[in-house]
């Protein structure tokens, strides 16, 4: 006999595959740098920045792929580009072994799944509609990108901090306002009659995204250095 979920069953389900998912991801993107930072290839990429650049843009067709014309994939294809995705993000990471101790990496890991795991759940069951700050946080997304490419140039260590500063509370509250996305998605797909698997990989993408944002922002911020 075939089991009948009821709405709330469903979408809770679905939660748990995207949460699967992320965790996956970042469980494959640490294993990876972990493994890749005890090999050349660390110290390569980091003289490298052609390669660096390249695997940057394989990264952003990855997303913008995955983000725009996940109707037209099957979801062996998403899922492969995912853990693709998750894969190269490690070989990119394992550069930060060589600048930050690795007792700092694991406690700003845990100080990084704890703030997470706190705003991810205040989006999820807030009753507050926090769709207004979508626009707001992609504005001040963008003025973070530029504050970080103009230092680049200035190389200001106090300009850094500030932006690193800035960078943590807004992924922070990203992933509130994403966590309630996908809350949304789900919903919206049971009105549907339907819930497809491969939302919940874009799902997990974003949070994902959320996540390692959040952990190289606090790194930056408060990371114990090598030199």
């Amino acid at each position: 006999m075939e089991l009948v979920y009821s709405p709330s069953q469903i979408a809770t389900r679905f939660m748990y595959k995207v949460y699967a998912w992320m965790s996956g991801g970042l469980a494959l993107t640490a294993v990876t740098a972990s493994l890749a930072s005890n090999t050349a290839w660390a110290q390569m990429l980091k003289q490298n920045t052609g390669l660096l650049l390249l695997l940057f843009l394989v990264q952003l067709g990855l997303v913008a792929t995955l983000s725009f014309f996940l109707t037209r994939l099957s979801y062996l294809t998403a899922s492969l580009m995912f853990i693709l995705y998750s894969g190269l993000t490690g070989l990119i990471f394992s550069t930060l072994f060589l600048a930050f101790t690795q007792s700092s990496l694991v406690a700003t890991f845990i100080v990084t799944a704890a703030m997470f795991a706190t705003f991810a759940l205040y989006g999820y069951y807030t009753q507050s509609d926090l769709t207004s700050w979508g626009n707001i946080l992609f504005m001040i997304l963008i003025g973070l990108l530029i504050g970080l490419i103009i230092n680049m140039f200035l190389k200001n260590s106090v300009f850094q901090y500030v932006l690193s500063a800035c960078g943590v509370v807004l992924f922070s509250l990203l992933t509130a306002y994403d966590a309630q996305q996908i809350k949304n998605m789900c919903a919206q797909m049971l009105q549907n009659g339907h819930i497809s698997r491969k939302v919940a990989i874009l799902g997990a993408l974003m949070l994902y995204l959320d996540f390692i944002n959040l952990f190289l922002m606090l790194l930056d911020f408060g990371g114990e250095r090598k030199d």
